[in-house]
């Protein structure tokens, strides 16, 4: 093996020895157990393919179509897919069962050294804009991105930040310079997502004069829609949901359903980096509707 060779296999009853159990021996190699038919499996081995070239040489990546090879799926006690075992000198050390994400995927490849140096200073940064030094967060990412100037990664994340800051303009420009494909990325969409709501709550009257109308008048949904799209650009999500579903509860046609359409667009806004809350708005929709 090649240190920059990408190591993806599809393998069989035939190859499996070869292509698994004696390659762990030399590196970890991760199984999907899959099926072509199932949307998670695709996601997760196109996630892992991309992984297995960005880490090239640095582990392997080996493809199961269970419905292909039966004999494989109950010799490894495979009940459903995904499921991703992972191998090393020989021996299954461990099994994740369900799609796992970008970043579970890579806490999971750190677990056996392979990371790279630049997103161990994201994840440092992270910490430090969390806990309010955005100072510190900002060079540490300034740093991540002189010693991997590829990892697109890290200027998202200082667009995050940009964002959270309220320089709006610099988040915009520095977004607007991400390749296409970062831009269409799940994180790629929440940026953008964020952004739109800062622009639109820029046109707004401003959060306390909406509240100020609101107090005169409860039933003022332009007020309450404004306000929410203020409150969304504030990260309150959780109160700009109650605006919404006065609206939608109230007056379902407002606007032609704009409180439905943005409480969508919104929990769809979430789904990447606040799942639960995510969940939790789609299943108030779905009551509201039932």
């Amino acid at each position: 093996m090649t240190a920059k060779e990408v190591l993806v296999f599809e393998v069989s009853k035939n190859n499996f020895n070869t292509s698994v159990v004696l390659n762990s021996h030399k590196l970890p190699v991760l199984v999907e157990f899959m099926g072509v038919w199932s949307g998670p499996c695709i996601q997760m081995a196109d996630r892992l393919a991309e992984l297995a070239t960005e880490f090239a040489g640095q582990f392997v990546f080996a493809k199961v179509d269970v419905d292909e090879q039966p004999a494989l799926k109950k010799d490894y006690d495979v009940e459903n897919v995904p499921c991703l075992k992972i191998f090393k000198d020989g021996e299954v050390v461990r099994t994740e069962e369900g799609l796992l994400n970008d970043t579970e995927l890579r806490e999971l490849l750190k677990s056996y050294g392979i990371y790279n140096q630049s997103d161990e200073l994201r994840n440092q940064a992270r910490q430090k804009h969390m806990s309010g030094d955005t100072i510190e967060a900002i060079a540490l990412l300034t740093k991540a991105i002189q010693n991997e100037p590829k990892n697109t990664r890290v200027a998202m994340d200082m667009v995050q930040i940009f964002l959270d800051i309220n320089e709006l303009g610099q988040a915009k420009a520095l977004f607007g310079r991400l390749p296409e494909s970062d831009r269409l990325s799940d994180m790629g969409k929440s940026l953008l997502g964020q952004i739109t709501f800062k622009d639109l709550a820029d046109k707004t009257a401003g959060k306390e004069k909406l509240k100020a109308r609101l107090s005169e008048n409860a039933s003022d949904f332009d007020a309450c829609f404004d306000l929410a799209i203020c409150l969304v650009a504030e990260h309150n999500y959780t109160a700009a949901m109650d605006s919404l579903f006065v609206i939608f509860e109230q007056n379902p046609e407002y606007k032609e359903g704009a409180a439905k359409e943005m409480i969508v667009n919104l929990s769809n806004m979430l789904a990447v980096n606040e799942p639960e809350l995510a969940k939790e708005f789609r299943q108030r929709m779905g009551s509201a509707l039932s």
